[in-house]
């Protein structure tokens, strides 16, 4: 390759950021900015419609705004004749276009597109660089140099560490505002009777997004989900507009209620920024910035600040973190043994459950639902159902708008499913239909209920609970946050256990499995 040719940078779909890293600094006018849809990364799950057309749409328009900042952009559709249907060979094809003195790539979100790019040095005729993600406040190195020797690896510890960091919520001396690091406990309250909630943003498609919501029906047709009610943001300015609106009307609220479900509510006080947060679009310390802010001027609790904060620089950091340092094996772990298939229900939303009718009616229409949902409802259920944590994890990356695996991986694989052995958290978070009708006013609309333990008319999670704590009592029972509850097992007498495990036996057998092609060709 010529010495003089340009320097080709390859940006991914979730990479949408004016200040990535392989762009700093560079000239416009001796730089290609290569972006690619790709039918590999569509299809390697299938998902949501909301998802591709998410993703196409905000990549669209950031490569406007890039020729609009004067860059020199190649842009390859999904529609494009020669389109080499990956990375690897749309990379291939624009060096033989443009014959470029290197290749700059900021480091992927995930294990196995890294592992295509570590092979490029070797496939492509000039050199390649791979460049740390400075999105993220802790790289990757970072966080290996903390986790280095910690047998557990706790957010908790971690997220301290990002506040010290950060500044954020600090005062003199290294201390925490308010003298706590964590007000999650005055963040659990249960809905009351009535909510008076914001109506967050609702973006109608501009030209470029209907013709991509037309490529997506047209292509991906069979993919879950709907499409009548795409309303994400795929422009900055979008984005920004949705994180004004949720600091000026939700953010007070956001604290107490974040644990809060309500049937047929599907954002409460949520921000719903992980979509934009994860594509590029904002920047996330920025969020937290004005959060803090919010707090000093007055205009929202302390409680509400921390625990959106704690999400970003907390969750989500340690997020990626954990998954870097765990893979490859994460993706494999299974450590309670489960093997149940995932049940039809899970892309159908027809059972009687009415809490996960609803959790995946959400799903389906908006590619959402909130944390809440995602970990004690249909988590939940499929931890204590013990279903496969492969199957698990391919339905969450396929049907949340905001997943990418690693970031659903771990959420999935070691918080949901426990799959890693008390890695990441330091106990399962299984959980009767009692927690469900405290936090929810699901149980009101359900053939079932929480008050009846086993039989006839029970709570499906009553029975089913005490079913994952007595085949995992070998486990568990060691454990201090948890093993104390095998006391309250065994006053029950053989009579009523036999009746606990009979009745989870028999929803068990009542569960379909689901039909194959849902998450994988």
């Amino acid at each position: 390759m010529p010495a003089s040719g340009p320097v080709l940078v390859p940006v991914l779909g979730d990479q949408l950021s004016p200040n990535l890293a392989s762009l700093a600094g560079r000239d416009p006018a001796d730089t290609i900015v290569l972006m690619m849809e790709v039918w590999e990364e569509a299809t390697y799950v299938r998902h949501h419609k909301q998802k591709i057309a998410l993703i196409f749409s905000a990549m669209r328009h950031f490569a406007a705004e890039l020729a609009e900042a004067g860059w020199r952009v190649d842009y390859v559709q999904l529609t494009d004749p020669d389109n080499a249907g990956s990375f690897t060979g749309e990379v291939a094809r624009a060096i033989e276009r443009h014959a470029p003195r290197l290749v700059s790539v900021v480091e992927p979100g995930e294990w196995r597109v890294e592992q295509a790019m570590l092979e490029w040095a070797d496939k492509f005729p000039c050199p390649v660089e791979i460049l740390p993600d400075t999105r993220f406040i802790a790289s990757r190195a970072e966080f290996a140099r903390w986790a280095e020797g910690r047998r557990e690896l706790r957010m908790e510890f971690f997220y301290r560490e990002m506040r010290k960091k950060t500044g954020l919520l600090m005062e003199a001396g290294g201390k925490p505002a308010g003298g706590r690091w964590n007000y999650d406990a005055e963040n659990r309250e249960p809905p009351p009777g009535a909510l008076l909630v914001p109506c967050r943003p609702k973006f109608a498609p501009d030209a470029i997004t209907e013709e991509v919501i037309a490529l997506v029906e047209k292509r991906f047709g069979t993919h879950f989900g709907s499409l009548e009610r795409f309303e994400w943001p795929v422009t900055r300015a979008q984005a920004e507009a949705a994180a004004e609106a949720f600091f000026a009307e939700r953010l007070s609220e956001f604290g107490p209620y974040q644990d809060a479900m309500v049937g047929g509510e599907d954002q409460l006080y949520h921000s719903l920024l992980s979509t934009s947060i994860n594509l590029g679009l904002i920047d996330p310390l920025s969020l937290c910035r004005r959060a803090e802010q919010a707090w000093k001027d007055g205009k929202a609790p302390l409680n509400s600040v921390e625990g959106f904060i704690r999400q970003i620089i907390g969750w989500r950091e340690y997020i990626r973190g954990f998954y870097w340092h765990e893979m490859p094996g994460l993706a494999e772990a299974n450590a309670m043994a489960a093997h149940r298939p995932l049940p039809e229900f899970y892309w159908t939303g027809e059972t009687d459950m009415a809490c996960i009718a609803d959790c995946v009616r959400s799903t389906a229409e908006t590619a959402h639902a909130h944390h809440i949902q995602r970990l004690m409802v249909l988590g939940n259920f499929a931890l204590i159902a013990g279903f496969s944590p492969a199957e698990v994890a391919d339905w969450y990356l396929v049907v949340y708008a905001d997943a990418y695996e690693w970031v659903e991986l771990p959420n999935v694989a070691a918080m949901i499913l426990y799959a890693d052995g008390g890695r990441l958290a330091s106990k399962p978070y299984a959980a009767s239909g009692n927690y469900i009708d405290r936090m929810s006013d699901y149980c009101g609309q359900c053939r079932y209920s929480p008050k009846i333990k086993t039989g006839a008319g029970a709570c499906p999670f009553n029975p089913l609970y005490w079913h994952f704590m007595a085949r995992h009592r070998d486990r568990l029972e060691a454990n201090p946050r948890i093993g104390r509850i095998f006391a309250t097992w065994d006053r029950m007498g053989a009579d009523r256990r036999a009746d606990y495990l009979e009745s989870a036996e028999a929803v068990l057998a009542s569960l379909e499995p689901a039909r194959p092609g849902y998450a994988r060709a």
